[in-house]
């Protein structure tokens, strides 16, 4: 087992595959396409608004549809029930969001250009921790909007968890929340990372294991045991 082990460690510390870096190279592209698009899109429809309105969030901004005027009416539907406006000071807490995708970014293409087995694991942990953290962060900023209503609002709504993933009924209102391609994208990108650490991984198990299995058997004299003498 202590062999294995060694093997193992041995095994991470060496440089990644050749077309391991070439994939992670590939992966760097849906990874900088999602600046470009939402991450969420909101959609809330009610008999007044059948067409529904729209707001999109990207990772540095908050837009509505219409060239801004769903935000706009949205806002002041918020208003009558209490609830604090949708903009991006109301989601203040993501700011540093387009800055850690940048560091992802950039230590992605270090670790295809230099890296070893080892870094390959980090990047794939620290892209985990990012996102996940990214995630729960914005479901708890969505839990506090929908809990710190004002009490003096012309209308009273009991506090509601806003919908994260899927359809809700709030009042007379459909709201409906989904990923949009930005998340999407940035998905493709951790299963990528994911994806090659794993395989790595995999090889350097079945590498030790061989190593191990071809391994000469120690001399009898390798332990430091001195012969009899007559």
């Amino acid at each position: 087992m202590k062999i294995m082990l060694a093997r193992f460690y041995e095994f991470i510390d060496r440089p990644m595959f050749a077309p391991s870096r070439l994939v992670l190279l590939a992966l760097l592209i849906p990874l900088a396409l999602s600046f470009w698009f939402p991450l969420w899109r909101i959609t809330m429809t009610a008999p007044q608004y059948p067409k529904g309105l729209i707001v999109d969030i990207y990772s540095y901004k908050v837009e509505g549809g219409n060239h801004g005027q769903h935000l706009d009416e949205i806002n002041t539907l918020n208003h009558y029930i209490g609830m604090a406006h949708i903009d991006r000071a109301a989601l203040s807490d993501l700011d540093w969001l387009p800055f850690a995708l940048g560091i992802l970014l950039l230590v992605a293409l270090r670790t295809a250009a230099l890296g070893s087995v080892r870094s390959l694991i980090d990047l794939s942990v620290l892209t985990a921790y990012v996102l996940g953290f990214a995630f729960f962060r914005y479901a708890y900023k969505l839990y506090l909007m929908g809990h710190n209503l004002n009490p003096e609002a012309p209308m009273k709504v009991e506090p509601f968890m806003p919908v994260i993933v899927g359809k809700k009924q709030v009042a007379n209102f459909l709201t409906e929340a989904w990923p949009h391609l930005g998340a999407y994208l940035i998905g493709a990108f951790l299963l990528g990372v994911w994806g090659v650490m794993l395989w790595h991984l995999i090889a350097g198990r079945r590498a030790a294991s061989r190593a191990v299995k071809v391994e000469p058997p120690a001399h009898p004299g390798s332990h430091g045991a001195r012969p009899a003498h007559p």
